[in-house]
C-alpha cells in the first residue's frame, strides 16, 4: 500500500459537516420564470449536465477501485468528490422540473443510463495513476469552464448562484486532482511529452463524450418544448456549440491545462498569452 498525504486534512472529515452549500437550501419558488422560461439553450445546456452529473456514481466506483492502493485518495473520491458531483445532479435536475416542468426529467435521465453507463468502464482510465489524475484535471477543467460559461449566459438569480457554488466545487476537485497528480507523479515519474499527450488526448475527447450523449437525450424527449426553436438535433448541437465555444474562458482553461506539465514558472507565463490568442482565434473560425 503507498502512501499518499491528503492536499487537504479536511478530506478525513464527516462530508455532511463541510459542505459549502446544500440543494435543500435552495428557493426554488425564487426562479424569475420570466427569464429562464424560453431559453433554449439554457435548456439544453443545463438539462444535459444534470444528467451526466447525476451519472456520477458509476465512474467514481471505477476511480476508486483504480486508486485502492492510495486510500486516502479512495477516501475522498468517495466521500467528498462524488457526493458533491451527485448533489450538483439533483441541483440542477430541481431546477430543470421547478423551469420546466413539462420535460419528462426521469424518463430522458433513464434513457441517458441505458446508454451511458455501459460507456462507464475501468479500461477507459489510464492505466498509469499519475496520468490518470493529469486527465481528471482536463475534465474538471472542462466542467469549470463550462459552469462559469452558463454562468455568464444566465440573467436568472437563482440559477447564477447555483452555477456560481458549483462552479466553486469544480475549481475545488480541479485542485485536489492537480495536487494528487504532482504526488503521484513524484512517487512514479512520468515525463512530460507523457503529460502533454494524455492532456491533449483528453481535450479531444471533451466534446464528444458524455455530453453528446446527454444532449441526444435531452433532443429526444423534449417534446412540444421550444417547438419553434431548432428543428433538428444538428442545429441545436450546433447552435450550442458555438455559443459555448464564444463565451468560454479562454485564459482560465489555458492556465488549468498547463499546471499539470510543471512548467517552470516563466516559461509558463511566457508561453500563456500566446496558446490563449490561438485558442481565440480557433474557435472564431469555427
Amino acid at each position: 500500500m503507498d502512501s499518499l498525504a491528503s492536499p487537504m486534512p479536511a478530506a478525513a472529515q464527516d462530508h455532511a459537516a463541510r459542505m459549502r452549500w446544500r440543494v435543500e437550501e435552495i428557493d426554488w419558488n425564487g426562479i424569475d420564470h420570466a427569464r429562464i422560461a424560453d431559453d433554449e439553450l439554457l435548456f439544453y445546456l443545463l438539462t444535459s449536465a444534470s444528467f451526466i452529473e447525476s451519472g456520477s456514481d458509476l465512474y467514481t466506483r471505477n476511480l476508486i477501485g483504480h486508486y485502492a492502493r492510495w486510500p486516502e485518495v479512495a477516501q475522498w473520491l468517495g466521500a467528498h468528490w462524488e457526493q458533491e458531483e451527485l448533489q450538483h445532479g439533483r441541483a440542477f435536475a430541481a431546477y430543470v422540473q421547478a423551469a420546466w416542468p413539462q420535460f419528462p426529467w426521469q424518463q430522458a435521465f433513464e434513457g441517458f443510463m441505458a446508454e451511458y453507463g455501459p460507456m462507464c468502464t475501468v479500461e477507459e482510465l489510464d492505466p498509469e495513476p499519475a496520468l490518470e489524475m493529469a486527465a481528471r484535471c482536463v475534465v474538471e477543467m472542462g466542467t469549470t469552464t463550462y459552469y462559469h460559461t452558463l454562468r455568464e449566459l444566465s440573467d436568472e438569480p437563482v440559477l447564477t448562484g447555483l452555477l456560481s457554488q458549483v462552479r466553486a466545487d469544480e475549481v475545488s476537485h480541479y485542485k485536489h486532482f492537480l495536487a494528487y497528480f504532482r504526488q503521484l507523479s513524484a512517487q512514479q515519474p512520468v515525463s512530460r511529452l507523457r503529460v502533454a499527450r494524455v492532456l491533449y488526448q483528453r481535450l479531444l475527447e471533451l466534446r464528444e463524450s458524455d455530453s453528446d450523449v446527454a444532449l441526444r437525450h435531452v433532443w429526444a424527449h423534449k417534446g412540444p418544448l421550444f417547438a419553434n426553436g431548432a428543428q433538428s438535433f444538428g442545429e441545436i448541437s450546433q447552435r450550442i456549440y458555438q455559443t459555448v465555444s464564444r463565451q468560454l474562458p479562454a485564459d482560465l482553461a489555458v492556465r488549468m491545462l498547463l499546471k499539470p506539465l510543471q512548467l517552470p514558472t516563466r516559461l509558463e507565463q511566457w508561453i500563456s498569452p500566446t496558446l490563449v490568442r490561438v485558442a481565440r482565434r480557433i474557435v472564431a473560425a469555427e
